[in-house]
């Protein structure tokens, strides 16, 4: 199973923000007043982030702009701060009625390489999520580190293989989360694992999620894909019901499409790599026909925010998978 973080409690998440020298963060959103009711939970409701890259300064700024090659000039790079972005996008994801059950940190939790001080500043920027009730999930990007994020989270379940692995059953979909590690490759093992998930499973839609591009990124910024990202795609390929493969790592908003299966670059929820480039999160619905994926940016005057997708459930015949 991938790293979860099932909801706390009220006197939980007090609790353990003072434990983390915090404050609670938002309890307006988190928790209804006398006079008003707490939003449901929605199982066909799940919010998508990717590359949070949370440092353990909650006051640090990063250039996403600044790398070789960039075509932004010295004095013209713009610094953001990760924690906010985080935090601005937990408020968001809170506000929604109803709200998602489901959460999923799709890599690159951490901005360097994984430190356990990261991950500390991590649950605290996600505690207010898991007090609104909405279970958080984690894959493994190339700047996390297993076994600190393992130490840090005190509600880690058994994983697949040593790995990040495993899958989360929802009423209209399966969603499949993947271990594409430090170095881009999910290996032999684990694809047959993946396999065997979705031949077990091929009674719905399989959403598979994994951090690394399986190809070289078609946006602006040269990113080798996945090294066996080509083994991926002609898996999934093979399996009708394999309706998208999700990932980050290129801090890119894309939609790309091979036969049945698409493909969907998250943006980064933390900074980008092009000027003005969207960040945020999705917002996906699920029902027995699609997938629907709305932008939701950082920046809500961003002229991409809104922006819609969809990845339909049913064949070229009109007959539900």
């Amino acid at each position: 199973m991938p790293i979860t973080l099932p909801p706390i409690t009220r006197r939980s998440f007090l609790k353990g923000s003072l434990a983390l020298g915090g404050t609670a963060v938002m309890p307006h959103l988190v928790w209804a007043t006398a006079d008003t009711e707490r939003p449901r939970v929605d199982p066909n409701r799940v919010a998508l982030l990717a590359d949070t890259h949370i440092s353990d300064d909650p006051t640090q700024l990063y250039p996403g702009t600044k790398w070789p090659g960039s075509p932004v000039k010295e004095d013209e790079h713009e610094w953001v701060n990760m924690a906010d972005c985080l935090a601005q996008t937990a408020m968001s994801v809170i506000a929604l009625n109803p709200r998602p059950a489901h959460l999923i940190i799709n890599g690159d939790c951490a901005l360097s390489s994984g430190t356990e001080g990261e991950y500390l500043e991590l649950l605290r920027l996600v505690e207010p999520i898991r007090a609104a009730g909405v279970t958080v999930h984690v894959t493994i990007g190339n700047h996390d580190t297993r076994e600190n994020l393992w130490r840090r989270i005190p509600f880690l379940k058994k994983e697949q293989m040593g790995l990040q692995a495993g899958v989360i059953e929802l009423p209209h979909a399966n969603l499949i989360l993947l271990d594409s590690g430090k170095g881009g490759i999910l290996g032999e093992e684990q694809l047959d694992w993946l396999s065997k998930q979705l031949d077990e499973r091929a009674d719905k839609p399989a959403l598979i999620f994994g951090h690394f591009n399986p190809y070289p990124n078609r946006g602006l910024r040269p990113i080798k894909g996945m090294r066996d990202g080509a083994a991926l795609l002609k898996l999934l390929a093979e399996r009708k019901h394999a309706r998208a493969y999700f990932y980050g790592h290129t801090h890119e908003w894309q939609h790309d499409q091979q036969g049945h299966l698409h493909l969907i670059n998250q943006p980064a929820v933390s900074y980008y790599f092009g000027k003005g480039h969207a960040h945020g999160w999705l917002d996906m619905k699920l029902s027995e026909t699609s997938a629907d994926l709305e932008l939701h940016c950082i920046n809500p005057k961003h002229p991409q925010h809104g922006e819609r997708r969809k990845i339909p459930f049913i064949d070229e015949e009109g007959q539900t998978i």
